[in-house]
């Protein structure tokens, strides 16, 4: 578990290491005046704490949801704030922010944790659904832009060919289907067949869920916040305040892979974002770099602040619902 921890934070800043050696003196004077740009629009800083705690709590709501078919009912406050533990602990141990969402839930509403668990696996099989739904909208949208960069890559790909590798990766998305299932039949009884088990009850789940309409909405909200988070970066900084729609929803499906990658997307989500905004929309280096580095720092000063206060808040506000209970029943 300890190597696990050190290669994701070593990778993180290996590549903070590596966007800093690659930068000239112009490329840092050009980040330090970015970040005195923004100091001059504070009030997009208000802005994105408002619509990125809204996406977390929009993500609580959710989540909430999926639990009342298990009789389980948190509190608006113990989901909302169990989200916001799990993000901080994140940040901090890579990959058991979840474990420490379905521990706070299971503390506080006395109810075994292993039930939790599964919504877990069953949120994340939708949101990696939402994302590849996402993904291919932002194809649709920029066919043109995305074409001119896989023709400068292939050197000037002809039309047929661009067919054939459209057709290539829908086959590798099939291909990947059939050896989860394959994976499957094999691993039946084994800790991966019920991970791949768990994925496809999760995602039936939700489709059998009797608040569809909420949990459809709460997800497009949530990514909607996502976007929205993104618009705000651009307007911070003057290089990007032209951006659209569609390099919006590029910078979303590159940051959500980079924020995958590394603890809280640490080095390699500005990495990703500098690289989409450089390659397809020819945005200076630094000022992509810059761009990637504002939206991360934003991010994760939201999860910290709201994390740290659910920490503190959350024990003495059960202790005094518990006590009032008591005193109800009483």
């Amino acid at each position: 578990m300890l190597i696990q921890y050190a290669i994701f934070f070593g990778l993180g800043f290996a590549l903070i290491y590596w966007q800093y050696n690659k930068l000239n003196t112009q490329d840092i004077e050009d980040m330090k005046g970015s970040l005195s740009q923004i100091a001059q629009r504070w009030w997009l800083l208000i802005l994105i704490f408002v619509v990125g705690f809204a996406s977390h709590y929009f993500r609580a709501m959710r989540w909430r949801l999926m639990l009342k078919p298990l009789d389980i009912n948190p509190s608006v406050l113990n989901a909302t704030g169990a989200v916001m533990i799990g993000y901080l602990t994140n940040l901090l141990l890579p990959r058991m922010g979840e474990v420490a969402k379905c521990t706070v839930i299971a503390r506080y509403e006395k109810k075994p944790a292993d039930k939790i668990i599964g919504t877990i696996v069953a949120e994340r099989a939708f949101d990696m659904i939402c994302l590849l739904i996402i993904t291919v909208i932002t194809f649709l949208v920029q066919v043109d832009v995305v074409t001119r960069y896989m023709q400068y890559l292939a050197g000037k790909m002809e039309g047929k060919n661009l067919l054939l590798l459209a057709a290539a990766g829908i086959g590798g998305l099939l291909l990947f289907i059939g050896l989860l299932l394959y994976l499957y039949r094999k691993n039946k009884n084994g800790k991966l067949g019920a991970f791949i088990k768990g994925l496809a009850e999760g995602v039936s789940s939700i489709l059998a869920m009797k608040q569809r309409g909420q949990f459809i909405l709460y997800t497009v909200l949530i990514w909607g916040c996502y976007l929205w988070l993104v618009f705000i970066g651009f307007w911070a900084l003057p290089a990007t305040e032209s951006l659209g729609w569609g390099p919006a929803l590029s910078v979303l499906v590159f940051g959500s892979i980079g924020m995958i990658v590394t603890p809280g997307g640490l080095g390699a989500y500005p990495q990703a974002l500098q690289i989409v905004l450089s390659m397809l929309y020819g945005i200076k280096d630094s000022f992509g770099l810059a761009f990637g580095w504002i939206c991360w720092l934003a991010q994760t000063l939201i999860i910290i602040i709201f994390g740290v206060v659910s920490f503190l808040v959350l024990p003495v506000y059960n202790k005094v619902r518990d006590e009032q209970t008591t005193v109800d029943t009483a």
